[in-house]
């Protein structure tokens, strides 16, 4: 799944970056089988292997599924350097990491848009693992982190295309809003109170 709101912007090769950029697909989260591993999602470092590979792989999914093919790792290389992830680290944001059965599989960030607003971005989960409640679990580690920032509410804007991640917001409370933001890939835009 890959969520919401501004990351390196699927951008075409010769496209200078934008902040703002969609989010690439996501499957409905089913409940856990008995028995099942739970995830863990814990802030990590934007620097770390994990967090590398999995940003890598969120930007590869946005920016292949907008131009309806593979994105190159240059085009990726590029895309991470226009849109860079400053942003989610403390004191402005938080970028976290899930891992199921010990596994980094799922990441997403936060950052302050204003003293009470925070925007959700990269939330990406990897297809080996949709379904197994790893949206849910990255949104409700997200959202805490925004409370703790003294966040009130929580907004994202992502792209029509991504149909199942929209879902996703839907089902744990967003709302559509009018748009807050001119990215030229966003198309629709959530929000979620904190408080």
């Amino acid at each position: 799944m890959t969520s919401d709101a501004t990351f390196a912007t699927p951008l075409s090769p010769d496209t200078p970056g934008t902040p703002d950029a969609p989010d690439a697909p996501d499957v409905p989260d089913a409940p856990a089988a008995p028995g099942a591993t739970a995830w863990a999602v814990v802030p990590e470092r934007i620097d770390t292997p994990d967090a590398i590979a999995l940003r890598r792989a969120y930007y590869a999914e946005v920016a292949g599924r907008y131009w309806k093919r593979p994105a190159t790792e240059a085009e990726i290389d590029r895309g991470l350097a226009d849109d860079p992830d400053d942003g989610l680290v403390p004191p402005t944001g938080r970028f976290v990491v899930g891992r199921l059965a010990g596994e980094a599989l799922a990441c997403g960030g936060i950052r302050l848009l204003d003293p009470r607003t925070v925007e959700l971005t990269r939330v990406y989960v990897d297809p080996r693992a949709r379904g197994a409640g790893g949206g849910a679990a990255l949104l409700a580690a997200l959202e805490e982190a925004g409370r703790a920032l003294g966040a009130e509410r929580v907004r994202l804007d992502t792209r029509s295309d991504l149909v199942e991640a929209r879902a996703l917001y839907a089902r744990h409370g967003y709302r559509e809003i009018p748009a807050y933001n001119s990215g030229p890939y966003a198309e629709h835009w959530f929000e979620k109170p904190l408080v």
